[in-house]
């Protein structure tokens, strides 16, 4: 029986490519680079501040400037984190849904605290969510389990109560290593390149009133 439905927020509750590449692009500009369009940015916008680094300037961790960079895309982020950023049509009434039939939510992201806990209280929710689990929250980030296991504690349900939703592979991964039910969002910031058949999701939705039919 299912108890609480998880999210993941970049890409799944939360459209927020715009805000990121932003930041991406005032980076791009400060170094003399050409600005990336939003067809660029957003199959990476889910990557946060490394994988929009490494697809805008080639700049990745090993690279000796990576950290200037990495800090000016997080300060100029810092400012501009909710310029743009709205939740995806069907979000709230999935959310009233939801609260109708007597299921917390929750939200499981990789995203810092500093950056969730402000943007969460301006999203607007029908519904405040039940727990927010940011990707510094348990040391550990999805793929790992830990952020999933602790979600799980905070509400008080067990892993395989719980349906998460994502669009990424290592959503899948985290949902289904930790006994939940995985459920890849068709509206999300995947790549054409993207292998989504081989990821471990137990189905695939393209909005998110298509979850009821799941549930």
């Amino acid at each position: 029986m299912t108890r609480a439905v998880l999210f993941d927020l970049d890409g799944t509750l939360a459209d927020t490519a715009q805000d990121l590449g932003g930041a991406l692009n005032f980076v791009l500009r400060a170094n003399g680079l050409a600005e990336k369009s939003m067809d660029e940015i957003r199959p990476v916008a889910s990557h946060g501040a490394n994988g929009l680094l490494k697809m805008g300037a080639g700049i990745t961790p090993d690279h000796p400037d990576h950290a200037q960079w990495r800090q000016t895309f997080l300060d100029r982020y810092e400012e501009c984190y909710a310029d743009e950023t709205v939740l995806f049509d069907g979000i709230n009434e999935l959310l009233r849904e939801l609260d109708k039939r007597g299921l917390a939510w929750g939200i499981i992201t990789n995203k810092p605290a500093k950056f969730t806990d402000k943007l969460v209280p301006q999203l607007g929710f029908a519904v405040p969510p039940a727990v927010v689990i940011s990707g510094d929250t348990c040391g550990e980030a999805k793929p790992s389990v830990k952020p999933m296991l602790h979600a799980c504690g905070q509400i008080g349900v067990k892993p395989e109560e719980c349906v998460y939703l994502g669009d990424a592979e290592r959503d899948m991964q985290a949902a289904k290593n930790a006994g939940m039910k995985a459920v890849l969002v068709n509206w999300g910031y995947i790549a054409e390149d993207d292998d989504t058949e081989a990821w471990l999701q137990d189905v695939c939705i393209d909005t998110p009133l298509d979850l009821l039919a799941v549930l």
